[in-house]
């Protein structure tokens, strides 16, 4: 079961104008740089700041923002109902990720509903894994319930994860420990108002740039965050070969529009993207008393990276409060 919803793509300064013009405020707090309800392994959510940084360096504020693989899309949303852009363009391979995205854009009062009658029990985890075992014998709506419940009660948001709290709930921490479902159906309210400028696809992402890449607007940002190269498999449904990830580099490579590609720091991959320029990011945020746990490789084509790549839990670029640093790391 795979629908994809089709939409044409703003291909003027002039037609992005006129989307905004329709912008609505979010109906609820999505304070922090936490705005998608969706915890994705190797997510870049707290890069949002950052790269709306980015945007207005470059002169790319109030454009079209792409994500070839959209996973929880943290990026994409923070950018989206903070008005650093105007437009998204999601994509997502995995079908039962592409659901999600539909759903909340097309049926997103379907979805919450799902949400507020299933209780956050083991059984109905049974219910979603079923469900995403058997896709062709589900509504999208519920596959999309499905993606969520497993994404919020797996550990680290792996669909295919063992449960938060193990099999016999026997852990200090329960199932529902990462379901806050008001905050959580807020997230999505909050997007699905924006839902007139987000178009979702569910392409592989060579075929998705091959579709949308020519009819961007000249004020695009494509930002690139494929499977990692030496854990892919233990942590997505869909992952690749060396081969992949070298289609995807050439690709990547030929883009006319200003590119982010963000990576596992493997010496494979910095050999197929030799020639680009690049950086380091630290995946976890640092104090002075704490030491990143682990870094990515950044490579970059047409832009000017006005300060080295950032990860943050609040709004702004640099080390939060204690107290907010607490509030940020409970609402993820």
């Amino acid at each position: 079961m795979h629908r994809e919803h089709d939409e044409s793509l703003p291909s003027s300064g002039a037609a992005l104008r006129a989307a905004s013009l329709t912008l609505t405020t979010p109906p609820v707090n999505v304070g922090g740089a936490f705005v998608s309800p969706l915890r994705y392994p190797g997510g870049k959510g707290r890069l949002g700041p950052w790269i709306a940084s980015l945007l207005k360096a470059n002169d790319l504020e109030g454009g079209c923002y792409v994500e070839p693989y959209a996973g929880g899309a943290g990026v994409a949303m923070y950018l989206l109902l903070r008005k650093h852009v105007r437009r998204i363009v999601i994509n997502d391979a995995d079908p039962a990720v592409y659901a999600f995205w539909q759903a909340i854009v097309q049926e997103p009062d379907a979805l919450i509903n799902e949400i507020q009658t299933r209780a956050p029990t083991m059984k109905t985890r049974e219910f979603a894994k079923d469900v995403l075992a058997n896709m062709d014998d589900h509504s999208e709506v519920e596959i999309a319930f499905a993606t969520f419940f497993l994404n919020r009660t797996s550990r680290s948001g792996i669909l295919k994860g063992g449960v938060i709290g193990g099999k016999e709930q026997s852990g200090k921490y329960k199932l529902d420990a990462r379901y806050n479902r008001p905050d959580l159906i807020s997230r999505i309210q909050a997007i699905a108002a924006h839902r007139q400028h987000i178009q979702v696809h569910g392409l592989d992402a060579i075929d998705f740039l091959a579709k949308v890449s020519k009819k961007l607007p000249k004020k695009t940002l494509i930002y690139l965050d494929p499977p990692y190269y030496v854990k892919g498999s233990q942590l997505y449904r869909n992952c690749y070969g060396h081969d992949d990830h070298t289609d995807v580099a050439t690709v990547a490579k030929g883009l006319a529009h200003p590119t982010l590609i963000t990576y596992d720091d493997a010496p494979e991959i910095r050999k197929i993207y030799k020639g680009m320029k690049s950086t380091l990011l630290s995946l976890h945020y640092s104090t002075h008393t704490e030491r990143p746990l682990t870094s990515e490789v950044m490579f970059y084509a047409g832009l000017t990276l006005p300060m080295p790549p950032t990860m943050t839990r609040g709004e702004r670029l640099g080390p939060p409060s204690r107290s907010t640093a607490c509030r940020q790391k409970q609402a993820a």
